[in-house]
């Protein structure tokens, strides 16, 4: 046998994303400082441009949204996943998640939760509107700018508060995006205003119909939490199918033996299918053999 010790490198590189960067934009309303993190797909770019996702918390989950997308988009004819360009909305910090985003989600405040702090004060919250308004008139023509984007294949992707969001956001502003995807959204943290808005965009879409997609998912454990999200998210999915003669797509999908958490990479593989799957040029689904 060998005396030989085997060489070893000591020195230590930190690793990075391939072809992902990231910057800071501050918004007009309220100069708000956020971390955009972006990742490109490797080659050259579909004639009708990538199909784009906007993540939020993008602190806590834009790496696992890369990843999966990456691991599967090479063959969409098996995965039923295009490449598209990943947009993290974050903010500065190094932490998972930042006391920002309960205003940047919130469409109004909200108090009846101060247990949840203790002695501690209640982040502010209440600016949705500012959020949403941000993203549209000033994130997005930067990303368009800088990236070859389909723009009628826009998915926004929120989870609990950022799921909230994300409703408030198709109800709201339904043309915003194509695809919609909420997990587990604290319907409960303003759910009185947000039924209003559903009943808006019901109305609103019986006279002027659109195609919009939104897919609800929930960990199977959530069903019993106290704030009964769960179950108002696959109640909202019915709701909305009664109305899918005039272009809304609503599905809910609820995650065996997963959590408020754990549901996260499971709800990010089936939501990169729900928004990116292959389509012809009339953009009616293709057939994917998964086998």
């Amino acid at each position: 046998m060998s005396n030989h010790t085997p060489f070893v490198d000591m020195l230590r590189r930190s690793v990075e994303l391939p072809h992902a960067e990231h910057w800071v934009m501050r918004s007009r309303a309220r100069k708000r400082r956020y971390r955009i993190i972006a990742a490109q797909p490797m080659g050259q770019a579909p004639p009708s441009g990538y199909p784009v996702i906007y993540l939020l918390d993008g602190n806590s989950v834009f790496h696992t949204m890369v990843e999966t997308l990456r691991l599967q988009c090479h063959r969409p004819d098996k995965t039923g996943i295009l490449p598209a360009v990943v947009v993290g909305i974050g903010y500065e910090t190094e932490g998972q998640y930042a006391p920002d985003r309960f205003y940047d989600y919130t469409p109004y405040p909200n108090t009846n939760f101060k247990h949840k702090w203790g002695s501690a004060s209640v982040p502010e919250q209440g600016g949705a509107a500012e959020f949403l308004q941000f993203i549209e008139e000033e994130l997005k023509p930067q990303i368009e700018s800088e990236f070859n984007i389909d723009c009628r294949r826009q998915t926004i992707f929120g989870h609990s508060l950022g799921g909230l969001f994300t409703l408030y956001a198709m109800f709201s502003k339904p043309q915003a995006f194509s695809c919609y995807i909420a997990g587990s959204p604290s319907i409960h943290w303003n759910q009185e205003y947000l039924q209003e808005l559903e009943q808006r965009f019901v109305e609103r879409v019986k006279e002027e119909p659109c195609h919009v997609r939104l897919l609800l998912g929930a960990g199977e454990h959530e069903r019993s939490h106290v704030t009964g999200n769960c179950i108002s998210a696959s109640e909202l999915a019915e709701r909305l199918a009664a109305v899918s003669a005039y272009g809304i797509q609503a599905e809910f999908n609820q995650f065996e033996d997963e959590g408020h958490l754990s549901v996260l990479p499971v709800l990010i593989s089936r939501g990169l299918r729900f928004a990116l799957f292959p389509q012809d040029e009339g953009g009616d689904h293709l057939e994917v053999n998964r086998y």
